[in-house]
C-alpha cells in the first residue's frame, strides 16, 4: 500500500557555510530515507529551506557590513549549490523570507491566539542605552548561571543546553560592543505551553516505541523533570515577520525565530503546492492522519521539534486551516524525529571561526559526492557523537568502496563485456545451479533487511548490511572462479556471470539511496534507458518580498525497490570504474588545511 511520506529537514541558519557535520546531521539522512521511499513507490515530499531571520543572520550582516537581505541570499544560494552537489533531492528548498511563510506563520499565531494559548506579559530584557534599543538574545553574552560557561547567550547556554532567563545572566555584555547594558521592561506575547503539556506528554508516549532513546530522553524526560513553561514568541527586532496585531506599539517587534522557523515544515509544502500548480496538494501530508512525517535534525534542536513544535500544532487545532484556507481540519503530527548527534573533526569540535571544518562545497572540488556520502553515512552520528578522521576516510574509500563494491561491479561487467560480446550471458534460467539460486535468494532477502533498517532510520546498519551483501557476491565468485572456468566450461562460467550480474543489478538498487550517482552510472552500464532517480533543478519565485531562488526535484514514477529481472542476452554498455582510489598523501594534505 502506498504511503504519504513527508521528509522535513532542519533549516540551516543563513549566517555561515555548510560543513560535513551539517550534512550528515540532517540533510543526508533525510535524502537517504526519501530516495528509498521513492524507489518503493511511496508519495514522498522533501522540504526545507534557509532560516533567514533571527539574530545570527543580523549579526553576520553587521560583521560583513552588508544589508541583511543580501547576506541571507548569499548563504541561501550557496546552500542550494551544496545540496545540488551532494544530491540532496529537495522537492522544495526555500527560505523563511517569503510571502507564503509570512502568511502561514501569522496564521499559526492567530489560531493559537483564537484558541486561548497566547497571552501578553512584560519581562526584563537587556537594553543598550548607547544604541537606543533592546538587544536580541544572541547579541548578549555572559556567564551561564547554571554551568559557568563564559560565552552563554542570554536565552540559552550552548555548553549545558539549558534555556536561560536573561536577567540571571552573569557579566552580561553586548557582542556588538554597544557599551554598558541595563535591564528594562518590554512586552511580548507568550505561548502558554503549560496548558499544552498533557497533550505533548501523551504525544511523546504514543511514539516511545520508535523514537530514539536519546530523543525521548531529551524531550519526555525533560518535561517530566521541569514541566513545560510559557515561552515568549515575539522579540524586539527589525528583521523578521511582523506580529499580526493592529497596534502600532508592536511595529518594532517580530515573531521570535524559534517560533516561526519550525513553521517552515508546514509553509514549505504549501509553497511547493503553489509553485507546482497544485494548490491543495500539501494536504496529502498535512491533513492526512495516515501520512508519516519525519523531522531530520541535530541534537541541539530536539526539544523544539519533539515538544514545542507539536505543542504549536496541537494548539492551533482546526483553526489554522480555518484562518488560512477557510475550512476546519486538524494538522498531522510528526511521526518520527530521528535526531542525530554531532560529528567532530580529528578529535575536536568543528569550528568555522578557526577553519576546523570540512566545508561542503570545498570537499566536492577534490572528491566525488558518493565517496563523501558513503563516509558520512558509515560514520553517521546516530546515537552518539562521531568523528571525521581523514585516515579513516581514505581507508574506507579504498578498502570498502573501491576494493569491495566498486571492484565487484567493474570486474564482473568488464569480464562479461569482453567474453560475451557486450551482452549478458544467454543462459537457460531453468538450469541455474543450487549455489546460483542460493546467492540470488540472499540478495532478494537483502531488500527487506536493508529496507527495514532504512525505515527505522538505522542508516549506518543499513549501509553495513548492503556492503555485506556485496561481500557475499565476492565470496560466490571466489568459489566458482569464472575467470578460469571460461577457458574450459564457458556455459558454466556463463551461469556464474549471469548470477553475479543479476545480484549486482539488485545491489545497485539497494546501494542507490546511499550512492545515487554511482548507482545511476551502473544502471546505465546495464543498458537501462529509464533512470533510477529524477533530476534536481532551480527556479526563481517572485512575491511581494522580492525574488528568491528555490531548489526543486522532478521525480519519476518507476518502482525499483525489488530484485533484478535481468534478461539473459540483454545488451550492456561499455563499463568503467565506479570509484577512485585515494592516495595516502591525501591524509596529511587535508590535515594541513585545517586551522588556517
Amino acid at each position: 500500500m502506498t504511503e504519504n511520506i513527508l521528509i522535513a529537514i532542519a533549516w540551516p541558519y543563513s549566517n555561515a557555510e555548510i560543513h560535513v557535520g551539517n550534512i550528515t546531521g540532517s540533510h543526508l539522512p533525510g535524502d537517504i530515507v526519501a530516495r528509498y521511499h521513492r524507489l518503493k513507490g511511496n508519495k514522498v515530499l522533501v522540504v526545507s529551506g534557509t532560516d533567514s531571520h533571527g539574530t545570527p543572520v543580523v549579526i553576520a550582516a553587521d560583521k560583513e557590513g552588508k544589508p541583511v537581505e543580501e547576506v541571507y541570499k548569499k548563504y541561501h544560494e550557496s546552500f542550494i549549490e551544496v545540496f545540488k552537489g551532494y544530491g540532496i533531492t529537495y522537492d522544495l528548498f526555500t527560505t523563511t523570507h517569503s510571502e507564503n511563510h509570512f502568511k502561514v506563520s501569522q496564521s499559526v499565531f492567530l489560531a493559537l491566539q483564537k484558541n486561548g494559548f497566547l497571552f501578553k506579559e512584560f519581562s526584563k530584557q537587556w537594553y543598550s542605552p548607547s544604541a537606543n534599543k533592546f538587544l536580541p538574545d544572541r547579541y548578549v553574552e555572559g556567564t551561564c548561571y547554571i554551568c559557568g560557561f563564559e560565552s552563554a547567550r542570554s536565552d540559552q547556554c550552548d555548553n549545558c543546553g539549558n534555556v536561560l532567563e536573561p536577567e540571571k545572566l552573569k557579566n552580561p555584555r553586548a557582542k556588538t560592543g554597544d557599551g554598558a547594558l541595563e535591564l528594562r521592561d518590554t512586552e511580548h506575547f507568550y505561548l502558554d505551553l503549560s496548558k499544552l503539556e498533557p497533550d505533548v506528554k501523551n504525544f511523546l508516549k504514543e511514539r516511545a516505541e520508535h523514537f530514539r532513546d536519546t530523543v525521548l530522553g531529551e524531550s519526555l524526560g525533560k518535561i517530566e523533570a521541569e514541566g513545560l513553561k510559557p515561552r515568549p514568541i515575539t522579540r524586539d527586532l527589525d528583521w523578521g515577520i511582523p506580529v499580526p496585531v493592529n497596534d502600532s506599539a508592536w511595529d518594532t517587534k517580530k515573531l521570535y525565530v524559534w517560533f516561526e522557523a519550525v513553521i517552515g515544515y508546514l509553509s514549505a509544502p504549501i509553497e511547493w503546492s503553489q509553485v507546482s500548480g497544485q494548490n491543495e496538494a500539501w494536504r496529502d501530508w498535512w491533513t492526512n492522519p495516515k501520512a508519516k512525517q519525519y523531522h531530520f535534525i541535530g541534537k541541539d534542536n530536539i526539544f523544539f521539534h519533539t515538544s514545542l513544535w507539536p505543542a504549536e500544532l496541537m494548539g492551533v487545532n482546526e483553526q489554522f486551516t480555518e484562518i488560512f484556507a477557510g475550512d476546519k481540519t486538524k494538522l498531522t503530527l510528526p511521526y518520527d524525529v530521528p535526531a542525530n548527534q554531532f560529528m567532530n573533526l580529528e578529535g575536536q569540535k568543528i569550528s568555522g571561526s578557526r577553519n576546523w571544518a570540512v566545508w561542503g562545497l570545498d570537499a566536492l572540488t577534490r572528491y566525488d559526492p558518493d565517496a563523501l556520502r558513503y563516509y558520512l553515512t558509515a560514520n553517521m552520528p546516530e546515537n552518539k557523537d562521531s568523528d571525521w578522521d581523514w585516515a579513516e576516510f581514505v581507508a574506507r574509500n579504498n578498502n570498502e568502496l573501491v576494493a569491495n563494491w566498486g571492484n565487484l561491479a567493474n570486474r564482473v561487467l568488464s569480464f562479461c563485456y569482453k567474453n560475451w560480446d557486450g551482452h549478458v550471458p544467454d543462459v537457460d534460467l531453468k538450469t541455474l545451479r543450487g549455489s546460483d539460486l542460493d546467492l540470488l535468494a540472499v540478495i532478494e532477502n537483502g531488500f527487506k533487511l536493508v529496507g527495514d533498517l532504512i525505515e527505522a532510520v538505522q542508516l549506518r546498519s543499513a549501509l553495513s548490511e548492503a556492503l555485506k551483501l556485496a561481500t557475499s557476491v565476492n565470496q560466490y565468485l571466489d568459489v566458482n572462479a569464472p575467470w578460469s572456468a571460461v577457458k574450459t566450461d564457458k556455459e558454466g562460467a556463463g551461469k556464474t556471470i549471469y548470477t553475479a550480474l543479476k545480484a549486482i543489478d539488485s545491489l545497485k538498487v539497494i546501494f542507490s539511496p546511499f550512492l545515487p550517482f554511482t548507482s545511476e552510472k551502473l544502471h546505465g552500464f546495464f543498458g537501462y534507458e529509464t533512470p533510477l532517480f529524477g533530476e534536481q533543478f532551480t527556479e526563481d519565485v517572485t512575491d511581494s518580498l522580492g525574488t528568491h531562488k528555490v531548489l526543486r526535484y522532478k521525480g519519476i514514477e518507476n518502482v525499483y525497490w525489488k530484485p533484478s529481472d535481468l534478461k539473459p542476452g540483454s545488451k550492456l554498455n561499455q563499463p568503467g570504474p565506479l570509484f577512485k582510489k585515494l592516495e595516502e598523501s591525501v591524509i596529511e594534505e587535508e590535515r594541513a588545511r585545517l586551522g588556517k
